[in-house]
């Protein structure tokens, strides 16, 4: 789907505010509202609006700590990816897992309460039996910036 200036107001507005009333949005993009939700579900059908959530403040969850783990897997065999995949899956603390090139073979954003319990998580899920070899864990200082809106 190719998208027009409409489109892109329509997407930018869309991840400021989900919850927007088509009304509203449409009144924001400078569209009347029937050709507003057209588009809408266009974009939705597409794939291009996958899905809506609630964006979570997580300090006020009491989700206190993010911590970015670099994995080393025992093996870089698809077996060995597949086991470790699936495992990072199931797992809620990690909110964001990413497969690397590079020095690390994958990357983690583990969200946890305090560092007992990160230290908790790691015994127990970042070990030989998910496929990790070695783990080095970063723990920011400060949040600088956290967006999930792309810039379109």
């Amino acid at each position: 789907m190719n998208l027009d200036d409409i489109d892109r107001r329509i997407l930018r507005e869309l991840q400021r505010d989900g919850r927007v009333q088509n009304n509203e949005l449409a009144k924001r993009v400078g569209l009347s509202p029937s050709p507003c939700l057209r588009r809408v579900k266009l974009l939705e059908a597409s794939g291009i609006i996958s899905r809506y959530v609630a964006v979570l403040d997580q300090g006020k969850v009491g989700l206190q700590l993010s911590m970015f783990a670099r994995v080393s897997l025992v093996a870089q065999d698809a077996e060995t990816i597949d086991l470790f995949i699936a495992a990072m899956r199931t797992l809620p603390e990690v909110v964001e897992c990413y497969i690397m090139l590079g020095e690390s073979d994958a990357l983690l954003r583990v969200v946890v309460r305090d560092l007992a319990d990160y230290r908790r998580f790691q015994a127990t899920h970042l070990t030989r039996k998910n496929g990790i070899q070695n783990v080095k864990t970063d723990v920011p200082s400060e949040v600088v910036k956290q967006t999930f809106a792309l810039p379109v």
